[in-house]
């Protein structure tokens, strides 16, 4: 396993990153693992050298942070880890148990250090926009987080690419911790984000984690599943543009067959080698899924290759922001 800094940082981090939404209660979804099955998912990204693990608050409304402080952080030494968690989705009915508000950060950190089991998070990262709190009062409880220890860097996740910058601009003009990252909805079949916000923190040293390499599955060729069928978000995010993803994903499909390879490393390998990548997140539900993603990052794709696999791509409607 190779390592690269996350943006500007001094952070290093794992050249794919574990995703752990799957983790958690099947309760909160049926494609869900519990503890037991997640157990070995875990210990493998460990055994192929990822350090790097993505989970967040509501993910099944915090049972998956719990699991990682169940099954993973018995297995290495703290300070050999990078977790990353995520704030802003309702943890409740409860109208304060969500947003961007400075009470819910404080609770936030506090219930998720709790969750985990730690004293600090690596990365936390804001899951949305929030159109309802000043983004001043939200960036200053921040900093008061990183300040007092419980955070060591910021990140951000699917936002519009001017709400980014505006952001990162008072941030600096008040001598706030900055956010180093942005974790932005990428792959084949959704390229929005190479309009602005990917030249954006090519320009400004930002650290990219792009989430759902794979599309849900599509680009690995698979269009039914108990995901596909159950998770709202994947028929909120592909189901309109199904007849024109089938496109692009014939085209991996055809760059796959004449390398002798699965569907699943062309994808990855077309997002790890984009300009100002960091770290591709992948979401993994059996251990022998991570060959493929490993193998996706000593894939050179060649000029020809990559014109083939963009070819049919149209521009879509920004998705993903809610």
């Amino acid at each position: 396993m190779d390592y690269i800094n996350l943006g500007r940082t001094g952070l290093k981090i794992s050249r794919i990153g574990l995703g752990c939404m799957t983790f958690g209660s099947p309760d909160w979804a049926p494609w869900v693992l519990d503890a037991d099955a997640s157990a070995p998912i875990i210990s493998g990204a460990l055994d192929r050298g990822i350090n790097f693990f993505d989970t967040a608050d509501m993910y099944s409304r915090g049972a998956g942070e719990e699991v990682l402080r169940e099954k993973l952080l018995p297995l290495a030494p703290r300070h050999k880890l990078v977790i990353a968690s995520k704030l802003y989705n309702a943890m409740s009915d409860d109208p304060n148990d969500r947003g961007l508000s400075r009470k819910h950060v404080f609770d936030s950190i506090d219930g998720t250090l709790k969750r985990l089991g730690t004293d600090h998070i690596d990365l936390w990262q804001l899951h949305r926009f929030d159109y309802d709190t000043p983004l001043e009062e939200t960036l200053d409880a921040l900093n008061d987080v990183v300040r007092a220890g419980k955070v060591r860097y910021l990140g951000a996740s699917s936002m519009h690419a001017w709400q980014f910058m505006k952001a990162l601009g008072i941030q600096r003009a008040n001598g706030w911790a900055e956010f180093v990252s942005m974790q932005p909805h990428y792959n084949l079949i959704y390229r929005e984000e190479e309009r602005e916000m990917l030249p954006l923190c090519r320009s400004e040293g930002i650290g990219v984690l792009p989430w759902s390499p794979l599309a849900r599955g599509v680009l690995a060729g698979k269009r039914s599943s108990v995901r596909s069928e159950t998770d709202g978000q994947v028929k909120a995010l592909y189901e309109a543009s199904k007849a024109q993803d089938e496109a692009v994903a014939d085209a991996v499909r055809k760059v796959a067959e004449a390398r002798g390879v699965p569907m699943a490393q062309i994808a990855y390998a077309w997002v790890a080698s984009r300009p100002g990548i960091t770290a591709p997140l992948v979401g993994i539900s059996r251990t022998e899924l991570f060959d493929d993603a490993i193998a996706a990052l000593d894939l050179q794709l060649t000029e020809e290759e990559v014109a083939a696999l963009e070819a049919p791509y149209r521009p879509k409607a920004v998705s993903g922001h809610q």
